[in-house]
């Protein structure tokens, strides 16, 4: 499909006027009682997801008596962070926070705008972006309510309603397939990583006298603390630390596989593989394995035993080289390692691979939405006076 030209046979002729998005929409003058209201009916910017997640059940319940009502269509706007993108069209009645934008069609102008055609407007990047450039405020930015209402929406041929409503219509069953494919492919993700999870701690799991136990300490070389402090944005070498690489550097200290943990902070005990050429930063151990280990079953292991739980500390939890050298790790024979770690592969793969698995088949997919949503919502820009 040909974006623009297919854009150009769908309005065939059709004019596009830009309006205001407050001359078609106003924020719900509606209210509702609080005791009215349950989880799955109130709405809080907490539970409004980011990146257009739509929202979840409210974990808390408002303490005023009104709220703002809001209704089926209504668009559901997060108003405080609007960088977050938090965006959900309605498919219930309820009530929202004073955080939350309710943005609804007013009367006259449901015969030419459809809900779902304006859900796709104000979940566009460009929506937030100028959102964003009329926020108010630096730490907490907070989103101009009256520049909202002055963001530019097109509407084709609202003078001749039901074909203005068949060209939306279109556009929108078009994105919505695009929509769903990524979500059953998220829904699919999240599936596959609950099997992983569950035959991770199967193939992990040994009954009294199966396999020997052995401390940590006792089958790796050693375990270090890495030494780097002047990681920057440039340079050579990679620098990993608890969240994997967080810098460059021009100094090689590593050139073999070796397992990471996040030494301190809210990170502890988080487990990385680091590979190539390398430095390691001071916040960070470093597990150097034995020949006759297999790297990645311990890996594994590290990770399925959930080790930040070690972590001592409540404002800076910490662990320590002598923490993990006193851990017990099962043993079994190299032939079951790697037997664990070939399963274990494959469930990696399909569920954390950006260039082989799901999540590879979600960007993909999501890169297919945004670029025909650009070109289906690429109307022609307001004629100037000549």
């Amino acid at each position: 499909m040909e974006g623009m030209s297919f854009l150009e046979t769908l309005l065939d002729g059709a004019t596009v006027e830009w309006n205001a998005l407050g001359e078609v929409t106003g924020y719900s003058p509606t209210r509702v009682d609080a005791a009215e209201l349950d989880a799955t009916s109130f709405v809080g910017v907490d539970n409004l997801l980011a990146d257009k997640g739509g929202r979840v059940d409210a974990s808390y319940l408002p303490n005023t008596h009104r709220l703002t009502a809001y209704e089926p269509g209504d668009i559901l706007l997060g108003n405080i962070r609007p960088y977050l993108k938090k965006v959900w069209q309605a498919t219930n009645s309820g009530g929202c926070s004073g955080d939350v934008l309710a943005v609804r069609i007013l009367d006259k102008c449901k015969e030419f705008v459809s809900a779902e055609f304006l859900y796709y407007l104000l979940s566009s990047d460009e929506f937030f972006l100028y959102n964003m450039q009329h926020a108010k405020g630096a730490k907490m930015p907070r989103g101009n309510k009256a520049a909202i209402l002055n963001y530019q929406i097109p509407v084709p041929c609202p003078e001749n309603p039901d074909r203005s409503l068949a060209i939306q219509a279109e556009i929108v069953r078009i994105l919505d397939t695009f929509t769903d494919l990524t979500r059953e492919l998220t829904r699919e993700l999240t599936a596959r990583k609950k099997q992983y999870h569950y035959y991770r701690d199967r193939l992990l799991t040994f009954e009294d006298g199966e396999v020997e136990w052995k401390t940590l300490g006792e089958i790796c070389e050693n375990i270090s603390s890495g030494k780097n402090k002047d990681k920057s944005d440039v340079g050579i070498y990679p620098v990993f630390g608890s969240t994997e690489i967080i810098g460059r550097t021009n100094n090689k200290v590593y050139d073999k596989e070796q397992i990471l943990v996040a030494r301190v902070g809210a990170n502890a005990g988080r487990v990385n593989i680091a590979q190539g050429e390398y430095d390691v930063s001071d916040n960070t151990l470093i597990i150097q394995n034995k020949e006759n280990f297999i790297l990645k079953y311990l890996y594994y292991t590290l990770v399925n035993m959930n080790i930040n739980r070690f972590a001592k500390g409540a404002g800076q939890p910490l662990i320590t080289a002598t923490q993990l050298k006193n851990i017990q790790i099962p043993v079994p024979s190299p032939e079951e390692q790697a037997r664990i770690v070939a399963i274990l592969d494959k469930f990696d793969t399909l569920t954390n691979s950006i260039s082989e698995g799901l999540p590879r088949e979600i960007a993909l997919r999501q890169q297919q939405y945004e670029y025909y949503r650009d070109l289906l919502f690429n109307f022609p820009p307001p004629l100037t006076p000549p």
